[in-house]
């Protein structure tokens, strides 16, 4: 296990909640380094200087600046391996985990600000996602072999999706089938998604009070 602190830069309520759900399932030690995104601090120069995206989650590890929710679900879980929430290279189930870690930022994403906006997708030829109904088709599909992405192996995978989805649902953008609604319940009834959100609630109490 690493011995080096390592800062989790996170909001409430936000996309970093994904995040600190997967520390909490690999039991890893952090520095919690919080920010109220409804008073702009995500967007303050401090931050900006780490990430100039203004975006969370991010995280510093032995001078190493991860960014980008994929990535640092990927760096995580290989730094902490002992968890088991990561196939290790070599393992037939690696390009799968892999595949659909990458799927979320790079397909998923894209088609649903495009759907939520109301915007016509690129040409399929130049449309990194293709058509919204593809792409969600090519999730659910992986989802039915379930019960989890890998099948009956629980990874790090899980935890971006069931939160991603989570999200999507609540807002309508995503609609809460059956077979979607079970996936999530499936993650979000574990025990460290349940730590990771009174955390979370505590938290987003407590910056509003100010």
């Amino acid at each position: 296990m690493p011995t080096s602190p390592l800062k989790f830069f996170h909001c409430p309520n936000s996309r970093s909640g994904g995040t600190r759900i997967l520390l909490e399932e690999l039991g890893a030690p952090y520095e919690l380094m919080a920010m109220n995104m409804k008073a702009g601090q995500t967007r303050g120069a401090d931050y900006l200087a780490i990430n100039p995206m203004g975006k969370v989650p991010a995280i510093q590890h032995e001078g190493v600046l991860v960014t980008e929710q994929p990535a640092v679900f990927i760096y995580l879980a290989d730094l902490f391996s002992e968890a088991g929430l990561a196939p290790a290279i070599g393992d037939p189930l690696r390009g799968a985990y892999l595949r659909w870690l990458v799927f979320y930022g790079s397909c998923f994403e894209p088609a649903l600000v495009d759907r939520a906006m109301k915007r016509e997708p690129a040409p399929p030829a130049t449309s990194p996602y293709g058509d919204y109904d593809t792409m969600l088709k090519t999730l659910t599909d992986q989802l039915a072999q379930g019960p989890y992405l890998l099948g009956e192996r629980f990874t790090a995978a899980d935890v971006l999706w069931g939160t991603a989805l989570n999200w999507t649902t609540m807002f309508k953008l995503v609609e809460r089938t059956p077979l979607i609604g079970a996936y999530i319940d499936r993650v979000l009834a574990r025990p460290a998604a349940a730590r990771a959100r009174a955390l979370d609630e505590a938290l987003a109490a407590n910056q509003d009070k100010k």
